[in-house]
């Protein structure tokens, strides 16, 4: 019976988890906390995974190390390199296949429909630690000390999701109010299901063709006033109310959390057209997106909202 690892207990971590217990595998789902989905094949424990020998200990025997952790945004130059090197070797040590969970960052600035070939050009502190992350996995790789894979993600949706949509924009919805959003509302933008990321996880994961390169996850292309009023739909409320952050706006967000600060590094997919081609995934293993609305609508029945007639603006 596959045994598998999973750090971090986020909403791809969890949906990743459930995934693989329901189709029968063994899981152990690693967290500082020690919580996570709850399933008869899950086992939760609470680990630091910056202790590589206890991890190590951990994997041992296990057919995947899932690297989906996810330290604080605005540390992820100080905190990533030491976190993902301890993953990465502890994975080596004990003999697991190693998938990790990637984003779009490393790419940096883009004039063209980015695809896995596209060079790792990040200008940023968080896109090039994220790039060096893929690249130390991929010497690993070619050196022949472990099989390592990434699944590259846009922006999240979904029951679960932690996004700038989750948490701008939602809950605003929701209650009819403003939602004053940092990107520009009618852009092509990729998004990504949680559901539709941890298919693709667990797809690289048991496919020998999956090893030694990234793979970009199955998006669904759309702008935030389009997923904004799908949602609302869905949800039976009123008619989005959005408008564009101002650059000061964001500015005296982030003198109060850093978080808000940290996302002018990548204005270069908020501000502008940002779309990925996908097809690589879709054709290799058959991992394809979601429909949009099936996804929001996931949303509105894990809310515990009970959609009725929309409610004019």
């Amino acid at each position: 019976m596959p045994t598998h690892v999973i750090i971090g207990r986020g909403g791809t971590a969890s949906a990743t988890a459930v995934r693989l217990a329901e189709s029968g595998d063994q899981v152990r789902v690693v967290s500082r906390s020690g919580t996570g989905p709850e399933h008869p094949n899950i086992e939760r424990i609470a680990l630091d995974a910056g202790d590589t020998a206890a991890l190590a200990a951990l994997a041992k025997g296990a057919d995947t190390v899932f690297n989906l952790a996810m330290p604080p945004y605005h540390t992820w130059p100080e905190t990533v390199p030491p976190l993902f090197g301890s993953i990465q070797s502890a994975a080596e040590q004990s003999g697991a296949n190693y998938v990790m969970l990637g984003n779009l960052y490393g790419y940096g600035p883009s004039n063209s429909v980015l695809t896995e070939d596209a060079p790792l050009a990040a200008t940023g502190p968080k896109g090039r630690v994220r790039a060096q992350m893929w690249q130390d996995a991929k010497v690993a790789h070619d050196a022949g000390r472990l099989r390592a894979t990434e699944v590259r993600a846009g922006q999240f949706l979904g029951a679960g999701a932690a996004s700038l949509f989750s948490i701008v924009v939602q809950p605003k919805v929701l209650a009819g109010q403003l939602a004053l959003v940092p990107q520009e509302l009618d852009l092509p933008h990729t998004y990504t299901a949680i559901g539709d990321a941890a298919a693709a996880l667990v797809a690289v994961a048991r496919d020998d063709r999956a090893w030694g390169r990234a793979w970009l996850a199955p998006s669904i292309t759309s702008t935030v006033r389009e997923v904004a009023e799908r949602f609302a739909a869905a949800a039976g409320a009123p008619a989005p109310h959005l408008s564009v952050m101002t650059d000061r706006e964001l500015t005296l967000l982030g003198n109060t959390d850093p978080f808000w600060g940290e996302l002018f590094e990548t204005y270069y997919m908020s501000h502008r057209k940002f779309t990925v081609d996908d097809s690589a995934i879709r054709n290799t293993f058959g991992v394809t997106a979601s429909d949009l609305d099936d996804v929001l609508a996931e949303v509105v029945g894990v809310i515990g909202i009970r959609p009725g007639p929309t409610v004019p603006a």
